[in-house]
């Protein structure tokens, strides 16, 4: 299995259960080993009192495109921390793009960045995630 087989393989193990993004309206639009993307289109329901993305929101799609590019090596791995910059506000009606890349990873440890941006390539927001592989496999190879 190539490594690019692997990580698709992975992410639809784990997209399979993961009810969060999904219920989020978030899809898988790029996988490969220590990269995912996932987009989601801002609803009325994403927006907080001024009328905007929740920074919540924003960040819940930033971790799952993290976690997608985490665990594309078929080892089971979580967030360790992560940490987010708000550049610019989400509206609704936006197209939000999570692009996760690997940045290093060494033993256990991973460091990933991703950067969300809308439609236009603006950039919404900066998230940096640290993960730790645990025990446990997505699927049997």
């Amino acid at each position: 299995m190539t490594p690019r087989e692997r990580a698709v393989k992975s992410a639809a193990a784990m997209w399979a259960e993961d009810q969060a993004s999904q219920h989020f309206g978030m899809e898988i639009t790029e996988i490969d080993e220590g990269l995912a993307t996932l987009t989601m289109p801002v609803q009325p329901f994403h927006c907080n009192g001024h009328g905007i993305c929740h920074g919540g929101v924003t960040f819940t799609l930033a971790d799952s495109a993290f976690a997608f590019a985490c665990n594309s090596r078929n080892m089971s791995t979580v967030a360790q921390h992560n940490m987010i910059s708000y550049i610019a506000p989400g509206r609704k009606g936006d197209l939000l793009t999570a692009r996760a890349r690997e940045i290093s990873l060494t033993g256990r440890s991973g460091i990933y960045d991703v950067q969300v941006t809308n439609q236009n390539g603006d950039l919404i927001a900066e998230f940096r995630g640290f993960s730790r592989m645990i025990k446990g496999h997505l699927f049997e190879e």
